[in-house]
Protein backbone atom coordinates (compact mmCIF):
# COMPACT_ATOMS: atom_id res chain seq x y z
CA UNK A 1 0.00 0.00 0.00
CA UNK A 2 1.36 3.41 -0.99
CA UNK A 3 0.95 6.30 1.43
CA UNK A 4 2.27 9.51 -0.14
CA UNK A 5 3.85 11.65 2.55
CA UNK A 6 4.25 15.44 2.22
CA UNK A 7 7.42 15.37 4.35
CA UNK A 8 10.59 16.31 2.48
CA UNK A 9 12.90 13.30 2.49
CA UNK A 10 16.53 13.98 3.36
CA UNK A 11 17.47 11.46 0.69
CA UNK A 12 15.17 9.97 -1.92
CA UNK A 13 16.16 7.37 -4.51
CA UNK A 14 13.95 5.88 -7.23
CA UNK A 15 14.92 2.64 -8.93
CA UNK A 16 13.31 2.11 -12.34
CA UNK A 17 13.33 -1.47 -13.61
CA UNK A 18 11.86 -2.41 -16.98
CA UNK A 19 9.58 -5.45 -17.00
CA UNK A 20 11.07 -8.38 -18.99
CA UNK A 21 12.61 -5.69 -21.18
CA UNK A 22 13.68 -7.56 -24.33
CA UNK A 23 10.58 -9.75 -24.38
CA UNK A 24 8.35 -6.71 -23.78
CA UNK A 25 9.89 -4.92 -26.76
CA UNK A 26 9.22 -7.99 -28.91
CA UNK A 27 5.59 -8.06 -27.77
CA UNK A 28 5.28 -4.33 -28.42
CA UNK A 29 6.63 -4.56 -31.96
CA UNK A 30 4.80 -7.78 -32.82
CA UNK A 31 1.25 -7.54 -31.42
CA UNK A 32 0.54 -11.18 -32.26
CA UNK A 33 2.97 -12.11 -29.44
CA UNK A 34 1.09 -10.23 -26.73
CA UNK A 35 -0.24 -12.46 -24.00
CA UNK A 36 1.87 -15.38 -25.21
CA UNK A 37 4.95 -17.07 -23.71
CA UNK A 38 8.00 -15.58 -25.46
CA UNK A 39 11.69 -16.41 -24.98
CA UNK A 40 14.46 -14.22 -26.39
CA UNK A 41 17.67 -15.98 -27.44
CA UNK A 42 20.97 -14.89 -28.95
CA UNK A 43 20.11 -15.32 -32.63
CA UNK A 44 17.87 -17.74 -34.49
CA UNK A 45 19.97 -20.75 -33.46
CA UNK A 46 20.58 -19.59 -29.90
CA UNK A 47 19.57 -22.20 -27.34
CA UNK A 48 20.09 -20.28 -24.10
CA UNK A 49 17.31 -17.92 -22.97
CA UNK A 50 18.40 -14.32 -22.43
CA UNK A 51 15.04 -13.28 -21.00
CA UNK A 52 11.41 -14.28 -21.30
CA UNK A 53 7.95 -12.78 -20.98
CA UNK A 54 5.90 -13.03 -17.81
CA UNK A 55 3.59 -15.45 -19.60
CA UNK A 56 6.61 -17.77 -20.02
CA UNK A 57 7.73 -17.25 -16.43
CA UNK A 58 4.37 -18.55 -15.26
CA UNK A 59 5.51 -21.97 -16.55
CA UNK A 60 8.74 -21.83 -14.52
CA UNK A 61 10.93 -20.64 -17.38
CA UNK A 62 13.74 -18.27 -16.43
CA UNK A 63 16.81 -16.49 -17.77
CA UNK A 64 19.70 -18.87 -18.42
CA UNK A 65 17.50 -21.88 -19.07
CA UNK A 66 18.19 -23.81 -22.24
CA UNK A 67 15.48 -23.79 -24.89
CA UNK A 68 14.86 -27.58 -25.05
CA UNK A 69 14.35 -27.67 -21.28
CA UNK A 70 12.02 -24.66 -21.44
CA UNK A 71 9.93 -26.27 -24.18
CA UNK A 72 9.35 -29.29 -21.96
CA UNK A 73 7.70 -26.94 -19.48
CA UNK A 74 5.90 -24.96 -22.17
CA UNK A 75 5.55 -26.67 -25.59
CA UNK A 76 3.99 -23.49 -27.02
CA UNK A 77 6.98 -21.31 -26.14
CA UNK A 78 7.79 -18.82 -28.91
CA UNK A 79 11.46 -18.18 -29.62
CA UNK A 80 12.52 -14.71 -30.73
CA UNK A 81 16.09 -13.80 -31.77
CA UNK A 82 17.49 -10.84 -29.87
CA UNK A 83 17.61 -7.46 -31.61
CA UNK A 84 20.31 -5.57 -29.65
CA UNK A 85 20.15 -2.39 -31.74
CA UNK A 86 16.42 -2.04 -31.15
CA UNK A 87 16.79 -2.60 -27.41
CA UNK A 88 19.62 -0.06 -27.22
CA UNK A 89 17.52 2.55 -29.03
CA UNK A 90 14.58 2.02 -26.68
CA UNK A 91 16.87 2.09 -23.63
CA UNK A 92 18.45 5.36 -24.75
CA UNK A 93 15.03 6.99 -25.13
CA UNK A 94 14.02 5.80 -21.66
CA UNK A 95 17.17 7.11 -19.98
CA UNK A 96 16.81 10.46 -21.72
CA UNK A 97 13.23 10.94 -20.52
CA UNK A 98 14.20 9.98 -16.96
CA UNK A 99 16.82 12.74 -17.01
CA UNK A 100 13.97 15.22 -17.36
CA UNK A 101 12.85 14.26 -13.87
CA UNK A 102 16.32 14.39 -12.29
CA UNK A 103 19.74 15.00 -13.82
CA UNK A 104 21.22 12.77 -11.11
CA UNK A 105 20.74 9.45 -12.88
CA UNK A 106 22.83 6.28 -12.79
CA UNK A 107 22.26 3.93 -15.71
CA UNK A 108 22.64 0.64 -13.87
CA UNK A 109 22.07 -1.55 -16.93
CA UNK A 110 20.29 -1.42 -20.28
CA UNK A 111 16.94 -1.75 -18.47
CA UNK A 112 17.58 -0.30 -15.01
CA UNK A 113 18.37 3.12 -13.60
CA UNK A 114 18.67 4.89 -10.26
CA UNK A 115 17.36 8.44 -9.88
CA UNK A 116 18.44 10.62 -6.97
CA UNK A 117 15.43 12.92 -6.58
CA UNK A 118 16.43 14.36 -3.21
CA UNK A 119 16.89 17.85 -4.65
CA UNK A 120 13.84 17.73 -6.93
CA UNK A 121 11.11 17.53 -4.32
CA UNK A 122 10.24 21.23 -4.30
CA UNK A 123 10.11 21.18 -8.10
CA UNK A 124 8.19 17.96 -8.78
CA UNK A 125 6.62 17.05 -5.45
CA UNK A 126 7.02 13.93 -3.31
CA UNK A 127 9.28 11.03 -4.25
CA UNK A 128 6.15 8.93 -4.77
CA UNK A 129 4.76 11.47 -7.22
CA UNK A 130 8.06 11.48 -9.12
CA UNK A 131 8.06 7.67 -9.27
CA UNK A 132 4.59 7.75 -10.82
CA UNK A 133 5.81 10.44 -13.20
CA UNK A 134 8.77 8.24 -14.19
CA UNK A 135 6.52 5.24 -14.86
CA UNK A 136 4.18 7.31 -17.02
CA UNK A 137 6.95 8.90 -19.06
CA UNK A 138 8.65 5.57 -19.64
CA UNK A 139 5.37 4.16 -20.93
CA UNK A 140 4.83 7.16 -23.21
CA UNK A 141 8.32 7.08 -24.74
CA UNK A 142 8.72 3.31 -25.05
CA UNK A 143 5.26 1.79 -25.10
CA UNK A 144 6.19 -0.71 -22.37
CA UNK A 145 5.79 -0.72 -18.60
CA UNK A 146 8.30 -0.63 -15.78
CA UNK A 147 8.32 -1.23 -12.05
CA UNK A 148 9.62 1.37 -9.61
CA UNK A 149 10.92 1.26 -6.08
CA UNK A 150 11.30 4.30 -3.85
CA UNK A 151 13.57 4.39 -0.82
CA UNK A 152 16.06 6.46 1.08
CA UNK A 153 19.02 4.57 -0.39
CA UNK A 154 19.91 2.62 -3.54
CA UNK A 155 19.73 -0.88 -2.10
CA UNK A 156 16.32 -0.38 -0.48
CA UNK A 157 14.93 1.24 -3.65
CA UNK A 158 16.14 -1.67 -5.79
CA UNK A 159 14.73 -4.19 -3.32
CA UNK A 160 11.39 -2.35 -3.39
CA UNK A 161 11.24 -2.29 -7.20
CA UNK A 162 11.22 -6.08 -7.47
CA UNK A 163 8.42 -6.60 -4.95
CA UNK A 164 5.59 -5.77 -7.35
CA UNK A 165 6.13 -6.91 -10.92
CA UNK A 166 5.16 -6.23 -13.58
CA UNK A 167 4.12 -2.56 -13.62
CA UNK A 168 4.41 -2.11 -9.85
CA UNK A 169 5.27 0.73 -7.50
CA UNK A 170 6.54 0.07 -3.97
CA UNK A 171 7.61 2.69 -1.46
CA UNK A 172 9.78 2.04 1.59
CA UNK A 173 10.40 5.38 3.35
CA UNK A 174 13.80 5.66 5.05
CA UNK A 175 12.21 5.76 8.50
CA UNK A 176 10.60 2.35 7.82
CA UNK A 177 13.48 0.67 5.98
CA UNK A 178 15.19 -1.06 8.90
CA UNK A 179 11.97 -2.63 10.15
CA UNK A 180 10.86 -3.54 6.62
CA UNK A 181 14.13 -5.35 5.87
CA UNK A 182 14.49 -6.92 9.31
CA UNK A 183 13.11 -10.38 8.42
CA UNK A 184 14.23 -10.43 4.76
CA UNK A 185 17.08 -12.78 3.75
CA UNK A 186 20.30 -10.80 3.39
CA UNK A 187 20.79 -12.46 -0.01
CA UNK A 188 17.61 -10.77 -1.27
CA UNK A 189 19.57 -7.51 -1.44
CA UNK A 190 21.52 -6.58 -4.55
CA UNK A 191 25.23 -7.24 -4.09
CA UNK A 192 24.87 -9.98 -1.48
CA UNK A 193 25.23 -13.21 -3.44
CA UNK A 194 25.77 -16.77 -2.23
CA UNK A 195 29.44 -16.22 -1.40
CA UNK A 196 28.85 -13.34 1.00
CA UNK A 197 25.60 -14.95 2.13
CA UNK A 198 27.49 -18.11 3.06
CA UNK A 199 29.96 -16.12 5.16
CA UNK A 200 27.10 -14.36 6.95
CA UNK A 201 25.30 -17.66 7.56
CA UNK A 202 28.46 -19.09 9.14
CA UNK A 203 28.20 -16.26 11.64
CA UNK A 204 24.53 -16.95 12.34
CA UNK A 205 23.24 -14.05 10.25
CA UNK A 206 20.81 -15.06 7.51
CA UNK A 207 18.37 -12.16 7.69
CA UNK A 208 19.07 -8.45 7.40
CA UNK A 209 18.13 -8.00 11.05
CA UNK A 210 20.63 -10.66 12.11
CA UNK A 211 23.36 -8.99 10.05
CA UNK A 212 22.63 -5.75 11.90
CA UNK A 213 23.23 -7.57 15.19
CA UNK A 214 26.74 -8.57 14.14
CA UNK A 215 29.62 -6.30 15.11
CA UNK A 216 30.48 -4.34 11.97
CA UNK A 217 34.13 -5.33 12.55
CA UNK A 218 33.28 -8.96 11.65
CA UNK A 219 32.33 -7.90 8.11
CA UNK A 220 35.02 -5.21 7.86
CA UNK A 221 37.82 -7.68 8.66
CA UNK A 222 36.62 -10.04 5.92
CA UNK A 223 35.48 -7.62 3.21
CA UNK A 224 37.03 -4.24 4.10
CA UNK A 225 34.95 -1.20 3.14
CA UNK A 226 32.49 -3.45 1.31
CA UNK A 227 31.80 -5.20 4.62
CA UNK A 228 30.86 -1.92 6.27
CA UNK A 229 28.57 -1.13 3.36
CA UNK A 230 26.88 -4.55 3.57
CA UNK A 231 26.23 -3.96 7.28
CA UNK A 232 24.57 -0.63 6.52
CA UNK A 233 22.66 -1.98 3.49
CA UNK A 234 20.94 -4.54 5.70
CA UNK A 235 19.68 -1.71 7.89
CA UNK A 236 18.34 0.39 5.03
CA UNK A 237 21.22 2.85 5.17
CA UNK A 238 23.27 2.07 2.06
CA UNK A 239 25.73 4.99 1.77
CA UNK A 240 26.50 4.36 -1.90
CA UNK A 241 25.74 7.43 -4.01
CA UNK A 242 24.05 7.59 -7.38
CA UNK A 243 26.96 7.73 -9.83
CA UNK A 244 26.20 9.95 -12.80
CA UNK A 245 29.56 9.65 -14.56
CA UNK A 246 30.54 6.58 -16.57
CA UNK A 247 34.13 5.52 -15.83
CA UNK A 248 36.42 4.42 -18.61
CA UNK A 249 36.34 0.63 -19.02
CA UNK A 250 39.05 -1.28 -17.17
CA UNK A 251 38.35 -4.49 -19.01
CA UNK A 252 36.39 -5.79 -21.96
CA UNK A 253 35.23 -9.29 -22.66
CA UNK A 254 33.16 -11.47 -24.91
CA UNK A 255 31.41 -14.77 -24.19
CA UNK A 256 29.45 -17.19 -26.33
CA UNK A 257 27.21 -20.17 -25.62
CA UNK A 258 28.23 -23.33 -27.48
CA UNK A 259 26.19 -26.51 -28.05
CA UNK A 260 26.04 -28.70 -24.90
CA UNK A 261 28.69 -31.38 -24.43
CA UNK A 262 30.81 -29.95 -27.24
CA UNK A 263 34.01 -31.99 -27.62
CA UNK A 264 35.13 -31.01 -31.12
CA UNK A 265 38.24 -28.79 -30.89
CA UNK A 266 37.54 -27.31 -34.33
CA UNK A 267 34.12 -26.13 -33.13
CA UNK A 268 35.63 -24.54 -30.03
CA UNK A 269 38.39 -22.89 -32.06
CA UNK A 270 35.78 -21.47 -34.42
CA UNK A 271 33.93 -19.93 -31.47
CA UNK A 272 37.16 -18.62 -29.95
CA UNK A 273 38.23 -17.04 -33.24
CA UNK A 274 34.83 -15.34 -33.50
CA UNK A 275 35.18 -13.99 -29.96
CA UNK A 276 38.75 -12.85 -30.61
CA UNK A 277 37.52 -10.82 -33.58
CA UNK A 278 34.67 -9.34 -31.53
CA UNK A 279 36.90 -8.39 -28.61
CA UNK A 280 39.60 -6.93 -30.85
CA UNK A 281 37.03 -4.85 -32.74
CA UNK A 282 35.61 -3.52 -29.47
CA UNK A 283 39.04 -2.56 -28.20
CA UNK A 284 39.82 -0.73 -31.44
CA UNK A 285 36.46 1.04 -31.40
CA UNK A 286 37.36 2.53 -28.02
CA UNK A 287 40.97 3.22 -29.07
CA UNK A 288 42.23 0.77 -26.45
CA UNK A 289 44.83 -1.97 -26.24
CA UNK A 290 45.16 -4.79 -23.73
CA UNK A 291 48.16 -6.74 -22.50
CA UNK A 292 46.57 -9.12 -19.98
CA UNK A 293 43.98 -11.62 -21.21
CA UNK A 294 41.82 -14.18 -19.47
CA UNK A 295 40.57 -17.10 -21.58
CA UNK A 296 38.35 -19.85 -20.29
CA UNK A 297 35.78 -22.55 -20.97
CA UNK A 298 33.05 -23.73 -18.62
CA UNK A 299 32.75 -27.53 -18.77
CA UNK A 300 30.89 -30.16 -16.81
CA UNK A 301 34.06 -30.73 -14.79
CA UNK A 302 34.42 -27.08 -13.82
CA UNK A 303 35.92 -23.95 -15.30
CA UNK A 304 39.08 -24.30 -17.39
CA UNK A 305 40.87 -21.02 -17.72
CA UNK A 306 44.17 -19.22 -17.85
CA UNK A 307 45.42 -15.65 -17.54
CA UNK A 308 48.05 -14.74 -20.11
CA UNK A 309 50.14 -11.71 -20.96
CA UNK A 310 51.24 -10.41 -24.34
CA UNK A 311 54.74 -9.00 -24.77
CA UNK A 312 53.15 -5.59 -25.31
CA UNK A 313 49.60 -4.17 -25.34
CA UNK A 314 47.69 -5.03 -28.52
CA UNK A 315 44.20 -5.07 -30.04
CA UNK A 316 44.90 -7.48 -32.89
CA UNK A 317 42.48 -10.39 -33.24
CA UNK A 318 45.18 -12.79 -34.42
CA UNK A 319 47.29 -12.15 -31.31
CA UNK A 320 44.26 -12.83 -29.08
CA UNK A 321 43.38 -15.98 -31.02
CA UNK A 322 46.91 -17.35 -30.58
CA UNK A 323 46.38 -17.12 -26.82
CA UNK A 324 43.04 -18.90 -27.17
CA UNK A 325 44.63 -21.70 -29.18
CA UNK A 326 47.38 -22.07 -26.56
CA UNK A 327 44.84 -22.42 -23.74
CA UNK A 328 42.78 -24.96 -25.68
CA UNK A 329 45.78 -27.13 -26.61
CA UNK A 330 47.43 -27.06 -23.18
CA UNK A 331 44.54 -26.97 -20.67
CA UNK A 332 41.55 -28.58 -22.39
CA UNK A 333 41.53 -32.38 -22.57
CA UNK A 334 38.23 -33.08 -24.27
CA UNK A 335 35.91 -32.21 -21.41
CA UNK A 336 32.35 -31.63 -22.60
CA UNK A 337 30.49 -28.47 -21.74
CA UNK A 338 27.36 -29.44 -19.81
CA UNK A 339 25.29 -26.63 -18.25
CA UNK A 340 24.16 -26.76 -14.66
CA UNK A 341 20.89 -25.19 -13.47
CA UNK A 342 20.55 -21.77 -15.03
CA UNK A 343 23.95 -22.04 -16.74
CA UNK A 344 25.19 -22.49 -20.27
CA UNK A 345 28.58 -23.80 -21.44
CA UNK A 346 30.38 -20.63 -22.32
CA UNK A 347 33.91 -19.96 -23.58
CA UNK A 348 35.07 -16.43 -22.79
CA UNK A 349 37.84 -14.04 -23.67
CA UNK A 350 38.59 -10.95 -21.63
CA UNK A 351 41.25 -8.31 -22.04
CA UNK A 352 42.36 -6.02 -19.19
CA UNK A 353 42.83 -2.53 -20.56
CA UNK A 354 43.90 -0.68 -17.45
Amino acid sequence: MINPCPVIWDRAIIHVDMNAFFASVEQRDFPQLRGLPVAVTNGERGSCIITCSYEARAFGIHTGMRLPEARKLCPGLIQRPARPRVYTKVSTAIMQVLQEISPDIEVFSVDEAFLDVSHCQRLHGTPVRMARMAKQRVLEVSGITCSAGVGGDKTTAKFAAKLQKPDGLTVIPPWEARERLHHEPATSLCGIADGIGGFLAEHGACTCGEVGQLPVSVLARRFGNLGRRIWLMCQGEDPDKVTTGIPAPKSMGHGKVVPPNTRDPDVLLTYLRHMSEKLAARLRRHTLQAQHYGIGLRTRDGYIGLKLKLASPDNDAEAIFRLCRFVLTTHWHGEGGVPGPGQCPRPTTRGTTA
